[in-house]
């Protein structure tokens, strides 16, 4: 490796540490102060660099707090979607739910502006926040396919439409907790999902309920 190539090796680690410093102090002073009075030379203070450092990596405040939610939320799917472990299709989507749930509780505030924000973002973010949803719908359809070959679910059930069915119910959770309504989103989507798989069900399953 000559002089040049680790010149410029040690310049991509520092750009790289230099980033994640102020993606970390962006969190940390969104969740204290929200979104609004949160200001770009006050996070840069956060993250022992200048101003003008953090405009070299981001945008504006929006970019950088999309960019912020982007990397929790990515971090945090990955995670959700490696789970491997046994169990029924209502347990593995609890887990699932729960992976998320699990980030909006160590950060409140931060999560009512994802759900401001993330939700209708403006390009590219949009198309980023859109591939991570479509990517957990597929963990979704593949877990209910699963179960679907267990004999959990009918033949004739649409794993698809399960998917939106449960983003319906993990949003609605989200919203209900974030707004107050609802102690315990993961809970309520448990409930939720456990009330539509009894639709679901194959007949001789029902019957056995009853």
């Amino acid at each position: 490796m000559n002089e040049f190539t680790k010149r410029t090796g040690r310049r991509d680690a520092q750009k790289d540490a230099t980033h994640a410093r102020i993606l970390e102090a962006a969190r940390d002073h969104f969740e204290r102060h929200g979104f609004e009075a949160a200001n770009v030379r006050a996070i840069a203070a956060d993250a022992g660099v200048a101003a003008g450092t953090v405009l070299l990596h981001f945008a504006d405040k929006r970019d950088l707090l999309h960019a912020a939610l982007f990397d929790d939320l990515a971090a945090t799917a990955a995670e959700a979607v490696r789970d491997e472990e046994p169990g029924s299709l209502e347990q593995r989507l609890h887990r699932l739910g729960a992976a998320f749930f699990a980030y909006y509780a160590r950060r409140p505030a931060l999560s009512k502006t994802l759900l401001r924000d993330a939700l209708f973002a403006d390009p590219p973010w949009q198309a980023r926040f859109t591939e991570q949803v479509a990517a957990v719908h597929g963990r979704v359809v593949e877990l209910f396919n699963a179960a679907r070959a267990q004999g959990e679910v009918a033949d004739d059930a649409d794993p698809a439409l399960f998917g939106v069915a449960f983003f319906s119910f993990y949003y609605f959770a989200l919203i209900a907790w974030a707004q107050g309504a609802h102690p315990s989103p993961i809970a309520l989507l448990d409930r939720l999902v456990a009330q539509h798989l009894c639709g679901l069900r194959p007949a001789a399953n029902v019957r056995r309920a009853r």
